[in-house]
């Protein structure tokens, strides 16, 4: 049996993957990483609009800092993010894009002087500081109080994963391309690496390590029209779901991006909204300030695609042979803007829909854009339940977004959980108490399971087909555990995902050879699509409440008392197993730094949970103690949820800007 020996696995090839690689490779460990494709073609390419981190460089974006981030994280989240790893979160985007910057991505730049922007479908004009000038850039993006977002034009994560990409063939770090890992190698407490296959040549072997990193982006493929890639199938989901023993958090909490090209799904960025685009509807009305009158387009995504869904409902969307769809309007921003700033959205609109968006409105409806579900870890990015097991980036339940993420915050999780995880696998790494020997034997039993699988599947007589299991999948998905979610319709699609299951244990293949075969890989890999789909839609239906992107009609209200937990899902270790089974980890109001509140949305409407009027009470008492003793906002923050020591050391120092010069804060 070939066996590859290796002190950190890297499970994909995306950004928080290979920054993750990166970290551990410069403490001195050996790592492999694993990708489906050339790590630059990897899904974090795609990325449009930018990434957050409070620099406070551009005008609209003065007093913008850690707190400001924090509570816009937080509230975009609905409550259901871990608020010790936003702090992390938060602190660390700053010295991640300027690492990105040393490292030579060419970020947006602030010029100093007069320019002219749209803000509410107004032209206004911004002057920009002269001490700013050549400092990285910001654009405005939904559910923040500042412009915060820094960008490469909209091509940002093509820039990132660039220049992340090359850093990995500086350090000389191994990346086998085009493999697929297949299973954990774990003993129920200890994971040791991954059952890996060859995609062109089909040879299935081992890569035993010490620690062991998912980091294989979201599962957009589940539904029918998706932003993501074709590879983003949630394999990487599925590898931790599959030992029965790591959970994944959260995974009925699904963002759709409300600007998909119409009928495609290729994102349109939020940098289109951000500088200023509007929403029209067959009338031409921009309807958005008709719900949300204070944050109009740039309310947080989940709000927006509701909101554009509802208008549709009511009659006001554009009818097409492939359905009814929105306008998205930036003629606006002008010819020069556009082809300087949004020049993918001018090529995307030019390929796919035969349009020069200076001149003509882009049509678009919401699709299903990113998985805010995964891999449940504590802050390190290590699974408690598989020691040696870490997961960062949109495969992993960090957890960072809760129930519904802001624009720009993924990109920069990205980075920061590479950062942040791969410090703390390296630690991992260097405790003696980890180098235990590599179980050789159980790596072959679980080499020689893996092989007997597929070659069962590959001379199975079965009647099933794996490409149309997976389109019936999507149409299920899509039509019963969508935008807008009721106890009917997520029942007919728990019961529909399992009758799939099923029959994807009846799968034929007409292709028998074990290489290149495209038939055989969609055949395993439907199974699991289907394991992800069910548990998507099993906790949705339990989950009786709308919180974020989770939108229960028949149970409109945000439901503290009852909801304030994060869903844990486990697969049983029985193969006729056709639901997972669910726990709940709660979320304790009393350590919150920012208790639950009214996002700043809609009506006023939700359930308290009992703790919070106290803790509110508390934290009122520490803000005029830290206040009587002349503390400032660092002071205050300590006081009320201490976080730097869940930071490696080597990231707990404080962010510099304009208006906060270290020399003033040490």
């Amino acid at each position: 049996m070939k066996t590859l020996m290796t002190d950190v696995l890297v499970v994909g090839g995306g950004l928080a993957g290979l920054r993750a690689a990166i970290g551990a490779k410069r403490r001195g460990h050996r790592v492999l990483a694993l990708s489906l494709v050339p790590p630059k073609r990897s899904h974090s390419a795609a990325a449009q609009g930018g990434m957050q981190a409070s620099l406070a460089n551009v005008i609209r974006g003065q007093g913008d800092c850690e707190d400001v981030h924090f509570e816009d994280t937080v509230r975009g989240s609905d409550w259901g993010a871990d608020q010790i790893v936003a702090r992390m979160f938060v602190n660390t985007a700053p010295k991640a894009v300027r690492e990105l910057a040393a490292w030579g991505t060419p970020w947006s730049r602030v010029r100093r002087g007069d320019h002219n922007v749209v803000i509410n479908g107004e032209k206004v004009t911004l002057t920009e500081r002269t001490e700013a000038h050549g400092l990285i850039a910001q654009r405005d993006f939904g559910g923040t109080k500042k412009w915060r977002t820094c960008h490469v034009s909209d091509g940002t994560g093509h820039a990132m994963l660039f220049t992340v990409s090359d850093q990995v063939i500086k350090h000389e770090i191994e990346v086998l391309e085009r493999t697929e890992a297949l299973a954990l190698i774990h003993d129920g407490e200890r994971c040791y690496g991954a059952v890996v296959r060859d995609l062109i040549s089909g040879e299935i072997f081992a890569c035993m390590a010490k620690a062991t990193l998912i980091a294989t982006g979201g599962a957009g493929r589940l539904y029918r029209v998706t932003t993501n890639a074709v590879i983003c199938e949630g394999m990487g989901h599925a590898l931790a779901l599959e030992t029965g023993i790591a959970p994944l958090g959260n995974m009925e909490a699904v963002q759709f991006h409300p600007t998909g090209i119409f009928p495609a799904g290729i994102l349109v960025t939020e940098g289109c909204r951000g500088d200023g685009g509007l929403l029209r509807d067959v009338d031409g009305h921009r309807f958005m300030p008709d719900y949300e009158p204070e944050k109009k387009e740039l309310a947080s995504r989940d709000v927006v695609s509701r909101r554009m869904e509802e208008h549709i409902r009511k009659g006001k969307g554009i009818p097409s042979r492939f359905g009814e769809h929105l306008w998205l309007d930036i003629t606006l921003l002008g010819k020069h803007h556009i082809e300087h700033n949004l020049r993918e959205v001018k090529e995307i609109c030019e390929t796919f829909l035969g349009i020069d968006p200076a001149r003509h409105w882009i049509p678009v409806r919401p699709a299903q854009h990113y998985t805010m579900g995964g891999v449940r870890t504590n802050p390190t990015g290590q699974s408690p339940w598989l020691t040696g097991l870490f997961a960062a980036g949109e495969a992993a339940c960090w957890d960072l977004h809760g129930f519904n993420r802001l624009g720009g915050n993924s990109v920069a999780e990205t980075v920061v959980a590479g950062m942040i995880v791969g410090e703390f696998m390296a630690d991992f790494c260097d405790d003696s108490a980890n180098t235990v020997a590599q179980p050789i034997k159980l790596a072959e039993e679980f080499v020689q399971r893996e092989s007997a699988a597929l070659n069962t599947l590959l001379h199975h007589p079965g009647k099933e087909n794996a490409f149309r299991l997976c389109t019936e999948m999507q149409e299920v998905m899509t039509r019963c555990v969508g935008i807008f979610r009721s106890h009917d319709d997520l029942q007919e699609g728990v019961s529909q995902l399992q009758r799939l299951l099923q029959k994807s244990r009846d799968i034929g293949i007409s292709g028998k050879h074990s290489g290149s075969n495209p038939e055989l890989v969609a055949a395993y890999r439907v199974r699991r699509m289907l394991k992800l789909a069910v548990t998507i839609a099993h906790g949705a239906l339990q989950r009786t409440e709308s919180r974020g992107a989770h939108f229960r009609e028949d149970f409109p209200q945000r439901n503290d008392e009852a909801w304030l937990k994060r869903t844990l899902a486990f697969w049983p270790d029985d193969r006729d197993a056709t639901l997972p089974r669910l726990e709940y980890e709660p979320l304790d109001v009393k350590r919150m730094e920012l208790p639950p509140g009214w996002r700043g949305y809609g009506a006023k409407d939700y359930i308290n949970h009992p703790d919070t009027p106290a803790r509110q009470s508390e934290i009122e008492r520490v803000r005029n103690r830290v206040q009587t003793e002349g503390g400032d906002r660092f002071a205050l923050q300590e006081a009320l949820m201490p976080y730097a020591d869940h930071l490696p050391e080597s990231l707990r120092g404080r962010n510099e800007r304009l208006d906060e010069p270290l020399e003033n804060n040490p």
